[in-house]
């Protein structure tokens, strides 16, 4: 059965902003004269800003992580997220399953403000029906779970009617954890746990097989 709404995580399932990710990190523990614990390389994209900085640095400093995490937006939200791609055959994807009649919605742990300027980057205004992030609400909600929870409930969807597509395993148990069937978009920065291992999660290995997976063409 086609699903009503077709939730999509951001980074590493729908775009690749990796290298402008990776640049803002880098930029912003240079101008506050840090040195990160660890290297800042695609595994850390994906999770909130504030959880990576803190592994960055390797500190709960709270002024610190607020430094840090001012240097990385004055960085992206500039010039950094103008060099985000969509992945090869996303657009086409999209575009598809809109017209089929499903609702599309983007649920991310990106901040909204850059999310909603990379929609309007990439010309996809006219394509998803909402975009929600932690921070839209007040206080900003802890984690992706709480995030699906919410955007269901205040959306009226129906989780057996829907699917949520990401490439993370946290996005997985998010799914899971509010009763949603999950395709792990395995093109992504994240490994995803094997579709095997739960009769609810799938993998795709590119948007194309997403789609022809999601529209019931094989």
């Amino acid at each position: 059965m086609l699903p009503t709404h077709i939730i999509f995580d951001l980074d590493g399932t729908l775009i690749d902003s990796a290298g402008a990710i990776l640049a803002s990190f880098r930029a912003a523990f240079a101008s506050c004269g840090r040195v990160p614990v660890r290297g800042i390389e695609a595994d850390i994209v994906g999770p909130p800003l504030g959880e990576t900085l803190r592994m960055l640095a390797g500190s709960e400093d709270s002024a610190l992580i607020a430094r840090l995490a001012d240097a990385f937006r004055r960085s992206y939200d500039s010039d950094g997220l103008l060099e985000t791609q969509a992945y090869p055959g996303i657009g086409d994807m999209l575009r598809a399953l809109r017209a089929a009649g499903v609702k599309l919605v983007i649920a991310t742990n990106k901040r909204i403000h850059p999310t909603r300027l990379i929609v309007g980057h990439l010309g996809w205004g006219d394509i998803f029906d909402s975009v929600t992030a932690l921070d839209i609400f007040t206080p900003p909600l802890p984690d992706k779970a709480a995030l699906l929870g919410r955007l269901l409930a205040d959306r009226g969807i129906d989780a057996h009617r829907a699917v949520y597509v990401g490439d993370r395993i946290e996005d997985g148990e998010a799914a899971e954890a509010n009763d949603l069937p999950f395709i792990a978009a395995t093109w992504g920065y994240g490994i995803p746990r094997a579709g095997a291992m739960s009769s609810r999660w799938f993998d795709a290995p590119s948007p194309s097989e997403l789609k022809q997976m999601l529209l019931g063409e094989k």
